[in-house]
């Protein structure tokens, strides 16, 4: 099992933290950033950067364009979800839209997986 924490993927992590994509942002700014159980954005985990993680709820939030439903995009999102499960985190996948179109429903499902998750922790 790799390190978490990759030094060479730093500098990439910062650079898209500043250039947040408008879904990413407002899941950010509107909700996650002000919720209770801390969140980091963009968070380097072994040789791949997430969009949200949550160290306490073991949990790691993906925001996906189009792209991520080609079949090529979705063998490597799950090669990508069995590596971060390595590490015992489990990887939600959401769809952009979704923020678009169901922001607050998206809320609660975030918050839901990240009580279910806490509560299977104890």
């Amino acid at each position: 099992m790799e390190r978490k924490h990759n030094k060479a993927l730093t500098s990439r992590a910062r650079e898209l933290r500043r250039n947040m994509t408008r879904e990413e942002r407002r899941l950010w700014y509107d909700f996650l950033r002000g919720y209770p159980i801390p969140f980091s954005r963009q968070k380097v985990l072994g040789r791949y950067i997430v969009d949200f993680y949550c160290a306490q709820a073991k949990l790691v939030i993906e925001l996906d364009g189009s792209q991520h439903f080609e079949p090529n995009a979705i063998a490597k999102d799950a090669a990508r979800a069995g590596f971060l499960a390595g590490y015992g985190l489990t990887v939600v996948r959401i769809p952009n839209n979704e923020i678009g179109q169901n922001f607050d429903g998206v809320c609660e499902y975030i918050d839901r997986m990240v009580k279910q998750s806490l509560s299977q922790l104890r």
